[in-house]
């Protein structure tokens, strides 16, 4: 059923699919850096949406951390910030053997959920925090010292709160669960 044979528009020549290979493309379309590709493709082909599908997490073994609590709590979070286009997919936690070790969970979140969201949030960790909370974004309480000038909004400026990044090597499995646990 899926063999297909095709003559290419430029050569002519006959390019064709075995019937035992499906071809499946997949695309965020968050990233507008290929918006111009994205709309090439729309104009040629058809587009199942395919939203993340937290249940296919619940088998996932990572010290009692319910990961379809967490990826639910942080997709709708973002949504609730942008838009359910940015949505984080189920398959950064998905893997052979459906056990993670926190070191493969801090991997995760350092390599690939926290660069997405600093891209989403254009670096504002103050809106990450909504998104994942206090143990992964911290206020910078250092004073900042500027130099002598003279500027009307001096003191507005120096009021303004400034969050980073906590170290995610030193997290524990509790800093994640308090992603999703509702606090008291």
């Amino acid at each position: 059923d899926n063999a297909l044979s095709v003559k290419l528009p430029y050569s002519k020549t006959i390019f064709s699919v075995p019937n035992n290979l499906d071809i499946i493309g997949t695309m965020n379309t968050a990233d507008r850096s290929v918006e111009a590709l994205d709309t090439a493709l729309r104009r040629r082909f058809e587009f199942e949406e395919m939203l993340p599908d937290s249940s296919l997490l619940s088998n996932i073994r990572c010290e009692d951390i319910d990961f379809v609590s967490l990826l639910n709590t942080i997709n709708s979070r973002i949504e609730k910030l942008l838009d359910k286009d940015h949505q984080i997919g189920h398959s950064y936690f998905m893997n052979s053997n459906n056990k993670l070790s926190i070191h493969d969970l801090r991997g995760i979140f350092k390599n690939k959920i926290m660069p997405l969201l600093q891209e989403y949030f254009y670096g504002d960790f103050g809106k990450i925090g909504l998104v994942l909370g206090n143990s992964f974004i911290k206020e910078n309480k250092e004073k900042t010292i500027f130099s002598k000038f003279t500027y009307d909004d001096h003191d507005l400026i120096d009021e303004r709160k400034v969050y980073q990044l906590s170290d995610i090597n030193k997290l524990k499995a509790t800093d994640f669960k308090s992603i999703y646990e509702k606090s008291e």
